[in-house]
């Protein structure tokens, strides 16, 4: 253990939902929900002010609606947030070259190693100065925690939310963890926390009085050895800059079961080309691929095929796929399905495979998505009329006249939008036709109006 505190953990506030605030002036300040919308979606992050009708993350979409039926729901924008997260750890990696991100709104800090911070002091100046930093790049609030261990700075930002920072002074550790919930410590789950209760046992200090012996016997001697440390504050985990992928893999889940056998076999085939190119994205290769899918009775199944090689040939992850499907019986309906691959390379060597198909392997990903939608409708017997515009609640729009703004409903033909910007004030409403040529789809604007020589525009403009 340290005996600075000089581990620091950021967490995001409401990352989703307070970026689709700060973009539209008209929900700031009131509920806002960001999720799949469909009726098996669930929430991904709420706003504070939807926190209080008892929302919360990973709540089925349907339930979250009854208990906030007046709140805004909106379908996420993952462009937006990678590119908020982008400028966010370009900050830390200001700080110190051991960044370790959890994810898009989430990240360890080790202090020490960037020179940045040796004591309590320059700590919490540090963490006092990230904070404005990040406020002034993104426009968004983000709690700070600063420790001499990882668990112990995560438990201080979530002590600090929102929009907080908190320093747990090294020594008085086992005070501050001994009235805390069980639940507190990590790995400390819903049937972990029911069974400590049942024996007794239901914050971090009973836990320490219990001894090891007595966790060990409760809970076995891994889990046993391991929970008992953490109460004791003990924790020497460092901060690690890379984490190794083990895999690359896409998924979707649908609102209606899909029984047809051929838009099966085409969902597979396209989310096998969504997996191709995330892996290509990553410098990646891979030797096994997996087909995952989840029947209408709710039980998953999932099926491999190691080839003799990494590969990143879309071709050979399709057919791989298509191989496994065959083994899976659907006929009874599917609500999920996914495709990844493993077995990762930062290279790729020649595919025996695909030999034959040396210039379907040069395609660009744009060709072969081409070219697979008109396979597809190919096998669709019956003629089917053009597709009707789509326009996802809560994504970006542009229009003719009335400039940009935002999706707020769609339905029957008609499409509902707020002109507004993040940097004016709340916007007017209009309806159009779905398919007015008029409207279009457009890309998300700055939270923050960048200008040279801002807080943090180094670190912003370089990731674009």
């Amino acid at each position: 253990m340290r005996t600075a505190p000089t581990i620091l953990h950021l967490d995001m506030d409401a990352f989703y939902a307070s970026a689709e605030q700060a973009a539209k002036p008209s929900l700031r300040g009131k509920a806002v929900i960001v999720g799949g919308l469909g009726p098996r979606g669930v929430v991904a992050t709420c706003s504070y002010e939807a926190r209080v009708f008892g929302v919360h993350s990973a709540m089925p979409m349907a339930q979250a609606r009854r208990l906030a039926p007046n709140a805004a729901y909106l379908v996420p924008r993952f462009g937006l947030y990678r590119e908020i997260s982008e400028q966010v750890m370009g900050l830390l990696r200001e700080l110190s070259p051991l960044v370790e991100p959890l994810s898009l709104d989430e990240a360890f800090v080790d202090l020490e190693a960037g020179q940045t911070a040796w004591d309590a002091e320059s700590a919490r100046l540090t963490g006092v100065k990230l904070r404005g930093d990040i406020r002034a790049v993104t426009g968004l609030t983000g709690s700070v925690g600063l420790a001499a261990s990882k668990m112990l700075a995560k438990i201080a930002s979530e002590e600090a939310k929102p929009d907080g920072l908190v320093l747990i002074e090294p020594g008085t550790e086992r005070e501050l963890l001994a009235p805390m919930s069980v639940r507190t410590l990590p790995g400390v789950g819903p049937a972990t926390g029911d069974h400590l209760r049942r024996a007794g046992i239901t914050t971090v200090g009973e836990i320490a009085e219990a001894g090891e012996d007595e966790l060990v016997r409760l809970l076995g001697k891994a889990h046993g050895v391991a929970l008992y440390a953490m109460a004791l504050a003990h924790d020497v985990r460092p901060v690690v800059a890379e984490r190794d992928t083990k895999s690359v893999s896409v998924e979707d889940t649908y609102d209606v079961d899909i029984h047809d056998r051929v838009r099966v076999r085409m969902e597979v085939q396209r989310l096998a080309d969504r997996c191709v190119r995330r892996l290509r994205g990553a410098h990646l290769s891979g030797r096994t691929i997996v087909l995952k899918v989840r029947r209408y009775d709710f039980s998953t199944l999932t099926r491999s095929e190691t080839l003799r090689g990494p590969t990143d040939d879309p071709a050979v992850v399709r057919e791989a796929a298509a191989r496994l499907l065959e083994s899976v019986d659907t006929t009874g309906g599917v609500r999920l399905l996914g495709v990844g691959v493993s077995g990762l390379a930062d290279y790729t060597q020649e595919d025996l495979f695909a030999q034959a198909r040396t210039a379907a392997a040069a395609a660009s990903a744009e060709e072969l998505e081409q070219a697979e939608q008109e396979e597809a409708e190919e096998a669709v017997e019956e003629p089917v009329p053009p597709a009707e515009r789509r326009w996802h609640a809560g994504h970006d729009v542009r229009h003719a006249e009335f400039g940009h703004g935002w999706v707020q409903g769609s339905g029957l033909g008609r499409v509902t939008v707020r002109f507004e910007t993040p940097g004016s004030l709340p916007g007017r409403v209009r309806t159009f036709r779905s398919d007015d040529p008029l409207l279009e789809g457009a890309e998300p604007l700055p939270l923050v109006e960048r200008r040279p020589g801002d807080v943090g525009s180094s670190a912003a403009g370089g990731e674009g």
